[in-house]
């Protein structure tokens, strides 16, 4: 059975970027319906317990729309939260340097993503990836996910999905994009997630029963930070 986990932080925990009510509709009804069909579906097909990570990528190869649809949204949900964190960070020099060496530099990166998420067309999410260490910026369609290509991890995503910042940003996704880099992004978790794709740390998983949330605490580059 796949779960709803907890918010890392207080609901209200993010504003003025995202508003108290905004993360209670988003968390509250949007992951938990897909979190919700997931299992339905799960359920009526019969099948076994596994991990989301799991139930996404054999849903994708079997083109299974809809669950694979739910199933991926619940798990870019379970990944976005965590890439938030109140007040935000900067990126520490080691990773700064590793964008300056695959990118261009941080400001680079921010150019780049927020160009690929404010021209997307529809809904989706965009992703800043990482392949064994190489980095580039993505956008998925509708529910689409990083969490079904094979050898690439994700390191930071962010919704571009209408219901994750019409009230508070009056359908202006590029506004929304800025406040929400320069104000919200979990550089910790993001680092964590880097080290992870270089061999370096555990990658963060959807959390189940017997899983622990990872919630982007901290930081470890191992070989980027120079040792």
């Amino acid at each position: 059975m796949i779960v709803l986990p907890n918010l890392p932080y207080p609901h209200s925990a993010l504003e003025p970027v995202i508003s108290e009510t905004t993360m209670r509709t988003h968390h509250g009804k949007h992951h938990a319906r897909y979190v919700d069909v997931t299992n339905t579906l799960l359920a009526e097909a019969g099948a076994s317990s596994e991990d989301l990570e799991a139930i996404v990528a054999k849903a994708w190869k079997r083109s299974e729309t809809k669950l694979f649809n739910n199933a991926a949204q619940a798990f870019n949900h379970g990944f976005f939260w965590n890439c938030m964190h109140p007040g935000g960070q900067r990126p520490s020099p080691a990773f700064a340097g590793v964008a300056e060496a695959e990118l261009g530099g941080p400001n680079r990166l921010k150019a780049a993503f927020m160009a690929e998420g404010a021209g997307h067309f529809g809904s989706g999410w965009v992703w800043l990836l990482s392949q064994s260490g190489e980095l580039r910026v993505e956008a998925t369609h509708d529910g689409d996910t990083a969490a079904r290509m094979e050898g690439v991890t994700p390191l930071l995503v962010c919704d571009l999905w209408e219901h994750a910042y019409y009230l508070d940003y009056r359908n202006d996704r590029a506004a929304y994009l800025a406040a929400w880099w320069d104000n919200l992004v979990n550089w910790p978790f993001v680092e964590r997630q880097y080290a992870a794709s270089i061999g370096q740390a555990p990658a963060w998983t959807y959390p189940s029963a017997d899983r622990e949330i990872l919630a982007g605490a901290s930081s470890s580059l191992g070989v980027a930070a120079g040792g």
